[in-house]
């Protein structure tokens, strides 16, 4: 067996120091690996519906991906959700993540 390495740990935000807004790409995977997990589905169920891997649909669900319309699409469609329902719920993240929106807010589908 080799040596055990520690992962370094991510520092807490400052206090005075804002943190990030979240990316969309992470809001989409939250949305969608919620939406799996309440319906009790496995990644590998979704993934064999949608017609792509299980290490893709992992990607996805945990921000790593920035996945394609096309995508989105095949995977939503594996959980009954249209995108202009996934569009809404992560509009819906986004504003309750960032408390109030900073501007003008306009979500398309």
């Amino acid at each position: 067996m080799g040596d055990v390495v520690a992962f370094p740990r991510r520092p807490a935000p400052e206090p005075d120091r804002p943190t990030r807004e979240p990316l969309w790409r992470e809001l989409v995977g939250q949305v969608l690996r919620a939406r799996r997990t309440d319906r009790g589905e496995t990644q590998r169920a979704v993934a064999d519906r949608a017609g792509i891997s299980v290490q893709y649909l992992s990607e996805i669900e945990r921000g790593r991906k920035e996945p394609s319309s096309e995508m989105l699409a095949a995977v939503g469609g594996a959980l009954d959700l249209q995108l202009v329902d996934l569009t809404r719920a992560v509009g819906r993240r986004l504003i309750s993540t960032a408390g109030r929106p900073a501007g003008p807010v306009a979500l398309a589908a």
